[in-house]
C-alpha cells in the first residue's frame, strides 16, 4: 500500500503541468499498464471496511513489485468507456502461523462514465466513475482455512487520468468487488499506473486529428492546424485570395508579377509596373493616360489628342486645339486664322478716285465728253477685278443755277455712270447710284475753278 500511496503522490504533482484533452471520439483507445494492491474485507462494523479500504486490515498490503495489471479502454460515445482488465497478484492470507501467499488473478469488463460531461471540460484532468461484472479467483478462508475458490463479481468505483502530453497519462483507480456465490472474500481493490492514448479520428488523413484539425475534411498542414495551403506559399488556403497562386502576405496571397504592389488579378498590365491610380499599367509622362493609349507616351497631353500635346501646324503661334485655321497661319485676334483679304485695295480705291474725276458732262447735260468712257472703262475693269466690293456712285453739281435743278441732274449724271458699267459686265446688285446736287461741294462755288472742282462725280465703297 506504500507503493500506491507514494505513486499517486506523484500523479498529483504532475497535474499542474498538464494541458491535454481527454479521452473521446478522437482518442478512442487507451492501453494502461500498472500495479494493483487488494485488500480484503472482513466482517465487522462499518469502521472495518474502511479500514480494510485504506489498507490497515490483517489482509493489507498485497502489491507485487512489477507490472500486475494490463487494461484496454475502448471510447464508446457521450462520455461512456469500456474497460477490460486483467491483473494479477498475491495474497498473504494469515491462515497460521505461518504466511501463506495465495495467488489470485481476476479478469474485469468495467463501464466508466467520465465526470467531465458533468462539471465541464477540463481537457487534461479526465476523472470518471465505474461499474461492471469480472471473474475472481484466489479463494476465502473457512474456520480457520484458506479455501481455495473463483467466482463471478461486481464491480464498482472510481478513478482519473492524467494527461501529461497527447498520447501518455498516468492513472489511478480505486474499488470494490463484491462475490455472489460466496467462494472468495469481498474485497477493494487499488490500481496505479501509465496509460497510451491512441487511434485519433483523422477524416482526411492528413496527420492530424479532427479534434485538432481546423479543416477536418480538407488534408492540409500541421502549422496550419490541417487546412490547406494548396500553392504553397504559407498562406492557408482560407485566408489566401489567391489560393491557386503563389502570393504575397501583403497582398492576401496573391501574386504580383511586376512588382508594382498591385495584385496581378486587380493589376490591368501585370508584366509592367505601374501605378494604382492606373490600375497598375504605366503613364511615363504623368498625363493621366496609360501609354498603352497614350500616342505620346513620353510628352505629356491632353485626352482629347490621345495623349499628344497640341501642336501649331501653321506655324502662327496659336495651337491646333484652339486654332480654328490650323493649317493656314494667322492671328490670334481671329483664332488662328488669317485677316480677311480687302474687298479692294487702297491702291485700287485711289486709282478709281482718279478715273471719278475724269469724267466730264457735257454742259447741262448727262452725255459724256470725249475721252470719258475710256476712263469708265478702267473704272469697270477695276470693279469687276475686285468681285466681292460693292459700290456707289456719287453725282454732284455747283451752285450755279436752282438748287432742285441742280439735284435732278446730278442723280441722271450718276445714273448714267451706273448704266454704263452694268452695260460693261458689271453687275447692278453691285452698283448704286444717288445725286446730292450742290449740297456737298469741295470748294468755293464763287470761283470759277472752285465751281469746275465741285461738278463732279465721286465713287465710294459701299457696305
Amino acid at each position: 500500500m506504500k507503493h500506491l500511496r507514494l505513486a499517486a503522490l506523484a500523479m498529483l504533482a504532475l497535474l499542474t503541468f498538464s494541458n491535454v484533452s481527454a479521452q473521446d471520439e478522437n482518442n478512442p483507445w487507451v492501453v494502461g499498464f500498472g500495479i494493483n494492491t487488494i485488500d480484503v474485507r472482513v466482517a465487522g462494523e462499518f469502521g472495518d471496511y474502511a479500514k480494510d479500504y485504506i489498507g490497515t486490515s490483517e489482509w493489507a498490503d498485497n502489491t507485487l513489485p512489477s507490472i500486475s495489471r494490463i487494461s484496454v479502454d475502448r471510447y464508446l460515445n457521450d462520455g461512456f468507456t469500456l474497460q477490460f482488465a486483467g491483473s494479477l497478484n498475491k495474497v498473504k492470507t494469515f491462515a497460521s502461523a505461518d504466511d501463506v501467499d495465495e495467488l489470485y488473478w481476476a479478469v474485469d469488463l468495467n463501464v466508466k462514465y467520465d465526470l467531465n460531461g458533468l462539471f465541464g471540460e477540463t481537457g487534461w484532468f479526465d476523472p470518471y466513475v465505474y461499474l461492471g461484472g469480472g471473474y475472481t479467483d484466489f479463494g476465502k478462508m473457512v474456520d480457520g482455512d484458506f479455501v481455495e475458490g473463483g467466482e463471478g463479481t461486481l464491480n464498482a468505483g472510481l478513478g482519473f487520468n492524467t494527461w501529461i502530453n497527447e498520447n501518455i497519462g498516468l492513472n489511478f483507480q480505486s474499488g470494490g468487488k463484491k462475490e455472489f456465490a460466496d467462494n472468495i472474500q469481498d474485497h477493494f481493490q487499488h490500481t496505479f499506473g501509465i496509460v497510451f492514448r491512441f487511434g485519433g479520428k483523422d477524416t482526411d488523413g492528413d496527420g492530424v486529428y479532427d479534434k485538432d484539425d481546423a479543416c477536418p475534411e480538407e488534408a492540409g498542414l500541421k502549422e496550419f492546424n490541417g487546412c490547406p495551403d494548396a500553392d504553397g506559399d504559407k498562406i492557408k488556403d482560407s485566408d489566401d485570395a489567391c489560393p491557386n497562386e503563389a502570393g504575397l502576405a501583403t497582398l492576401n496571397g496573391c501574386p504580383d508579377t511586376d512588382g508594382d504592389g498591385i495584385a496581378d488579378k486587380d493589376d490591368a498590365c501585370p508584366t509592367v509596373a505601374g501605378t494604382k491610380a492606373m490600375n497598375g499599367c504605366p503613364d511615363t509622362d504623368g498625363d493621366g493616360i496609360t501609354d498603352a493609349k497614350d500616342k505620346c507616351p513620353k510628352e505629356a497631353g491632353p485626352a482629347d489628342n490621345n495623349g499628344c500635346p497640341w501642336g501649331d501646324k501653321d506655324k502662327d503661334g496659336v495651337l491646333d486645339n484652339v486654332d480654328k485655321c490650323p493649317e493656314i497661319a494667322g492671328v490670334a485676334s481671329r483664332q488662328g486664322c488669317p485677316e480677311p483679304k480687302p474687298v479692294i485695295t487702297e491702291e485700287a480705291k485711289k486709282r478709281l478716285d482718279e478715273f471719278a474725276r475724269a469724267i466730264y458732262f457735257n454742259s447741262g447735260r448727262t452725255s459724256f465728253r470725249p475721252g470719258v468712257k475710256g476712263k469708265l472703262d478702267l473704272i469697270a475693269g477695276i470693279m469687276a477685278e475686285y468681285k466681292d466690293a460693292n459700290f456707289n456712285i456719287e453725282g454732284h453739281t455747283d451752285s450755279a443755277g436752282k438748287a432742285s435743278s441742280n439735284l435732278k441732274l446730278s442723280e441722271r449724271r450718276s445714273k448714267a455712270v451706273l448704266d454704263y458699267l452694268t452695260s460693261h459686265g458689271i453687275s447692278a446688285s453691285r452698283v448704286s447710284s444717288v445725286g446730292y446736287g450742290e449740297d456737298y461741294p469741295i470748294a468755293d462755288n464763287s470761283t470759277r475753278s472752285g465751281r469746275a472742282q465741285n461738278r463732279r462725280v465721286e465713287i465710294k465703297l459701299r457696305k
